[in-house]
């Protein structure tokens, strides 16, 4: 079986081993792969592992060899699930490689809103506190999260280990999830315009469909308290962000942090890099050397189960 990576440089930039992978066949793996560059690559491939490369339903029928797609990430929408299930083609994905990271960077981008670490950090390397007249000094208001309310949208893995942290600070945990029937007894579950009234802080970690894309509009950001903040480590289309950088820049909303964005890389004038309050990380919350270790053993146990006749993790 030839097995082709399309883009494995963000789950392994060199600090992992490719070996396990390549001890299941002939194996090509390129750093990134362009759209033009995808059937030349991927024609010989009987297996093919994609990250962020998009395989449309047009490349899928380019190749006639394939029998299999392997997504080296949670999110599926990459690929034309409609088309692979038409060829038989199986797709798997890696369902729980990341929970704890990413429920982890959640609170990093929860905290620096509260305490804008990384910008009082900044003035003392810069000398402020040196030649300060006072023993101590803050630029912006501190916010403790104990007794505050932290709304859940998505309560599926992720959403349950922000929730659980959540709980750790003293917060009153609500959540809104259309599939999920119970959790823990510290958490309410709310309808999402109960949500999105009553919550301090909103984190979301919804999958990315047609019917959460825009989930969060300019509607559903007037609902928000203006002291509030909003989260986003999920998909950046769950967005609008335009309707954001309003809400932000016209003080309707208190702070947004997010580590995805609607196009990756952006370009430069998404409406948010300029946005009031607004801090972006580079979609790094999946990245962990513990995590990215895990995605890569459970990508080879997934291609090992198709080969012995078991699939797992099958998504299409």
């Amino acid at each position: 079986m030839s097995i082709v990576v399309l883009d494995g440089y963000t789950l392994n930039p060199g600090d992992l081993s490719w070996d396990e992978l390549q001890s299941l066949g002939p194996c090509a793996i390129y750093d990134r792969t362009l759209p033009t560059e995808i059937v030349r690559r991927a024609a010989a491939a009987d297996i093919l592992l994609t990250n962020k490369t998009e395989l449309t339903g047009s490349v899928l029928q380019e190749l006639p060899r394939l029998r299999y797609i392997g997504v080296l990430a949670t999110g599926t929408n990459i690929v034309d699930l409609a088309a692979a299930r038409a060829r038989g083609i199986p797709v798997t994905n890696v369902p729980t490689y990341g929970t704890q990271s990413v429920a982890q960077m959640t609170f990093a981008l929860l905290l620096e809103l509260t305490h804008h670490t990384g910008e009082h950090a900044r003035t003392v390397r810069e000398g402020r506190w040196t030649h300060s007249t006072d023993w101590c000094y803050w630029d912006f208001p501190l916010i403790e999260l104990d007794g505050l309310t932290l709304g859940v949208v998505g309560f599926g893995r992720i959403g349950r280990a922000v929730a659980e942290l959540g709980a750790a600070f003293g917060m009153k945990v609500l959540a809104c999830d259309q599939t999920a029937k119970a959790g823990p007894p510290f958490v309410r579950f709310v309808n999402l315009d109960a949500l999105f009234r009553e919550s301090d802080i909103v984190s979301l970690h919804c999958p990315l469909t047609p019917q959460t894309s825009k989930l969060v509009d300019a509607q559903r950001l007037a609902q928000m308290k203006p002291t509030a903040f909003l989260l986003n480590t999920s998909r950046g289309p769950l967005v609008d962000e335009r309707a954001l950088a309003d809400a932000l820049n016209s003080g309707r909303i208190a702070g947004a942090a997010v580590d995805v964005l609607s196009k990756e890389p952006p370009p430069a004038d998404n409406p948010l890099l300029t946005a009031r309050n607004c801090f972006i990380t580079p979609h790094l919350a999946w990245a962990t050397r513990a995590a990215r270790s895990r995605l890569m053993k459970i990508a080879v146990e997934n291609i090992r189960a198709f080969l012995q006749g078991r699939p797992q993790n099958v998504v299409a």
